[in-house]
């Protein structure tokens, strides 16, 4: 359809037109309906696949991605050892650190930093076992809204099913870690009073719940990142149906 209305729109220009044969006609046609496909929306093209792919497809793509984030942050550095998710002094402590070193305190200051960090270390293996069991649960409707949604959208799937669940795990095993440091309990006693007079922030009140929440958010942001991967090169995946699916959401 597309080369007839092209056609008959050249046929139309007068000497230009006449300059030209059918079959010359024809050709140009063609090359130009190959430099300007029609586009397919990221809904129609999920639409083609199979509920059966959808599920498939997409779970074993958030496998992939579970299995690389939990692997890389639960080994020894896999906090500590990274910047991206390396977990600080919380803010309202890293304002008199310096002075703290100052005063001798710079080996506790020191120390807590690394406890804080293995804690994460020692408590993202928790999460695998949670974030799967979320992945198995998922729904077509889910699957689908995530495989058309933005860059993060499966990730910010987790956030909602498994964040509660996940810091009541990883909150006993940083109490573990983080108690062995004194300054722990120190910065406890000063953020608990801090808080109450707004100068430290709630969520910073607590070193446990600190960390809790600063190991969570550097799991997101490791899934985060397995997420984009694969959408940005799907055909570069393993798996033929996670290539099928994620290829069909590019075009």
């Amino acid at each position: 359809m597309k080369k007839t209305i092209l056609v008959l729109a050249l046929a139309t220009i007068g000497c230009q037109a006449n300059a030209w044969s059918l079959k010359d006609l024809e050709s140009i046609a063609t090359e130009a309906t190959k430099s300007s496909p029609s586009k397919t929306s990221n809904n129609t093209s999920v639409d083609s696949l199979s509920n059966a792919e959808v599920n498939s497809g997409l779970k074993t793509a958030l496998t992939q991605g579970v299995d690389k984030a939990v692997s890389s942050l639960g080994i020894a550095n896999g906090f500590f050892g990274n910047p991206e998710v390396k977990i600080p002094l919380p803010d309202s402590l890293k304002k008199v650190e310096k002075g703290m070193k100052l005063i001798g305190m710079g080996e506790q200051s020191d120390a807590l930093v690394l406890k804080m960090n293995r804690a994460a270390e020692a408590a993202a293996p928790e999460a695998k076992a949670l974030l799967v069991d979320s992945i198995k649960q998922m729904s077509l409707a889910d699957a689908k809204a995530i495989l058309t949604g933005p860059e993060d959208a499966a990730t910010q799937y987790f956030k909602r099913t498994t964040s509660t669940k996940m810091s009541e795990k990883f909150l006993p095993i940083v109490k573990d870690a983080t108690s062995k440091v004194q300054l722990a309990q120190t910065y406890n006693k000063y953020a608990e009073l801090g808080s109450q007079f707004g100068v430290v922030n709630k969520d910073d009140a607590n070193i446990e719940q600190y960390v809790t929440n600063k190991a969570l958010d550097g799991l997101y942001l490791m899934i985060a990142k397995e997420e984009a991967a694969i959408r940005k090169d799907p055909i570069g995946q393993a798996s033929s149906i996670l290539k099928k699916v994620f290829g069909a959401v590019a075009k």
